[in-house]
């Protein structure tokens, strides 16, 4: 912990250098243009790999970067992020080298987290047939990745959140981003939300008003 409380009275002094008024700003308050939904993982620091600073980018992080709808912790970010916040741009930053995607592609048993990797499972599930035709396990597991980010944007936009955050006139756009370890780049996606609205008439939740709530009370 030494080396940690050195490192950051060095941040600080060069924060300092650069601006006397640095953290006094910061101190003002937070206007984040972004929300990044990101791995857990390490190796994929969500500030230095989108280029962002202390105020820009609103961070939750989780294994394997789930949406998952029963998740409150998750559910209290979106909300907080889309309407105080006010975010333009929602991304979720899966990761090629994700050990909770191998972890899920696997049939071996590794403790509580199973159950959190079921998520995962069910992407598996869902792309079967395209995930069981690639042969080479590396080229799987990376598609794996790419399929797993494109099903969480399909869940942010199930969320109550999102509709309704979708019925404003400044609605966040959402972006399905993977991130290569081995060459630090990302990578979009461009995941379609609008291809998602045929499974309108199964997902989308209309807000009721209070008159409404009381009449079936």
């Amino acid at each position: 912990m030494e080396k940690i409380f050195e490192n950051n009275k060095k941040w600080v002094e060069q924060r300092l250098s650069e601006d006397s008024e640095y953290f006094t700003k910061l101190a003002q308050g937070q206007e984040p243009r972004y929300l990044f939904i990101g791995c857990s993982d390490s190796r994929v620091p969500a500030g230095e790999i989108t280029g962002t600073g202390p105020g820009e980018m609103f961070v939750h992080r989780n294994i394997a970067n789930l949406v998952v709808h029963t998740d409150m912790n998750l559910l209290s970010v979106l909300q907080y992020a889309v309407e105080v916040l006010k975010v333009k741009d929602i991304m979720v930053c899966g990761h090629y080298g994700c050990g909770g995607v191998a972890a899920a592609a696997s049939n071996r048993q590794f403790g509580l987290i199973d159950n959190w990797l079921r998520n995962i499972k069910d992407v598996v599930r869902l792309h079967e047939r395209e995930f069981m035709s690639i042969y080479d396990e590396e080229q799987r597991l990376r598609r794996l990745v790419e399929l797993n980010v494109i099903e969480q944007v399909h869940n942010l936009s199930k969320t109550s959140i999102i509709q309704n955050a979708m019925q404003t006139d400044n609605p966040p756009k959402l972006h399905g981003l993977v991130y290569d370890i081995k060459e630090g780049l990302l990578r979009d996606l461009k995941v379609n939300v609008a291809s998602f609205r045929r499974y309108e008439h199964i997902y989308s939740v209309e807000q009721e008003t209070v008159s409404e709530m009381e009449k079936e009370a």
